[in-house]
């Protein structure tokens, strides 16, 4: 019995060591290998609990820069950035623009002097008084005069005048000496760099003060010729159409045979 109680002792003693490697050489749980084998094929992942926060002040950036752009578009400058300008402060500008030396067209070369006829030309030809009524179109008739006899000073006290003639005048002859004023522009334009800029001066304010008046919108009223009354008259069955014209034709026929 001694000897097999000491046998079944040594082989429990062998068995001991061979659990205990046994126990080394199992493999892990199966969280903790999965786990394991994701930090091994992605080295560079991170896990969430140990990223840093992000950052929330880029949406206040974005919210205060949007609010600052809706500020500046709403400033009065943005909402009317081209104010129209004055007829008065563009026919003064005109007038200023006149005030020159005594001999200045009278010292002009030959060819700007004919230029400075064409410009006389365009500023009054045709109806001129129609257009633009009765006082302001005889004082354009007065500036060509004074430009084609190269009288300077004439020239300044007559444009000077505009500024007092221009207020009452109409939609359409506004219209209608803003266009003149254009084209005796274009002509002072055309006459080039002369002495220290004078005529490029008179050239600016003329087509500029003649755009604003060009622009004028004129009423479809106003380019309408007045309708002719037209009255009907019926004795039974016969209607006659009576306008003024007939009426004094048969007052006329009438005196005679009546």
């Amino acid at each position: 019995k001694n000897d097999q109680v000491s046998v079944a002792g040594s082989g429990t003693g062998q068995q001991q060591p061979q659990m205990a490697s046994l126990l080394l050489l199992q493999p892990p749980s199966n969280a903790t290998s999965f786990s394991t084998l994701l930090f091994l094929q992605n080295p560079h992942h991170v896990p969430s609990s140990l990223k840093p926060p992000h950052n929330n002040k880029s949406p206040t950036f974005k919210s205060l820069r949007t609010s600052f752009a809706l500020t500046e578009s709403d400033s009065p400058k943005s909402l009317n950035p081209d104010p129209e300008p004055n007829p008065q402060t563009l026919l003064q500008e005109l007038a200023d623009s006149f005030v020159l030396p005594a001999d200045f067209f009278a010292q002009l070369p030959r060819d700007l002097r004919l230029d400075l006829n064409d410009a006389a030309f365009d500023l009054s030809n045709g109806p001129v008084i129609d257009e633009c009524g009765q006082e302001l179109g005889e004082t354009l008739l007065n500036i060509s005069r004074a430009w084609e006899l190269a009288e300077t000073s004439t020239s300044t006290t007559l444009v000077s005048m505009l500024l007092s003639l221009v207020g009452s005048l109409t939609d359409k002859a506004k219209s209608a000496f803003g266009k003149r004023l254009v084209s005796a522009g274009r002509r002072f334009q055309s006459m080039g760099q002369y002495g220290q800029g004078e005529l490029q001066r008179i050239a600016k304010a003329m087509i500029m003060t003649g755009k604003h008046f060009t622009a004028t919108p004129v009423s479809p009223a106003t380019n309408e010729e007045p309708k002719q009354e037209i009255r009907m008259l019926k004795f039974g069955e016969l209607q006659v159409e009576l306008t003024p014209e007939k009426a004094y034709i048969g007052a006329a026929i009438g005196f005679v045979f009546g």
